[in-house]
């Protein structure tokens, strides 16, 4: 399995969100072909209703606590409530770091 489908399973079970995108980025970055290293996580999860920015990544780094011990050296977090998630106009591009 690869670590984008882990990183998917795992917030699927822990969060339940409505909506979930994990997105490898690490072809932005200066790492070898195929790596698994740097990611992109949109999550749309009425867990995150009541709670500031820090406690929802707190949720999330939890959730991957091995990911993120073992490998992912980045992952960029957009955690947004339902309703949130309705106003939201997009969501933000990251940045190339390839240099």
């Amino acid at each position: 399995m690869s670590v984008a489908e882990t990183i998917q399973q795992k917030l699927q079970a822990a969060l339940l969100p409505e909506h979930l995108e994990v997105v490898n980025e690490s072809h932005n970055h200066h790492v070898p072909p195929n790596s698994e290293t740097h990611f992109k996580v949109v999550i749309v999860s009425q867990a995150f209703d009541g709670q500031r920015l820090l406690a929802r990544h707190r949720q999330v780094n939890e959730a991957l606590a091995h990911e993120l011990a073992n490998g992912v050296h980045a992952l960029s977090m957009h955690t947004y409530t339902p309703q949130e998630w309705q106003a939201q106009v997009a969501v933000p591009d990251s940045p190339k770091c390839r240099g």
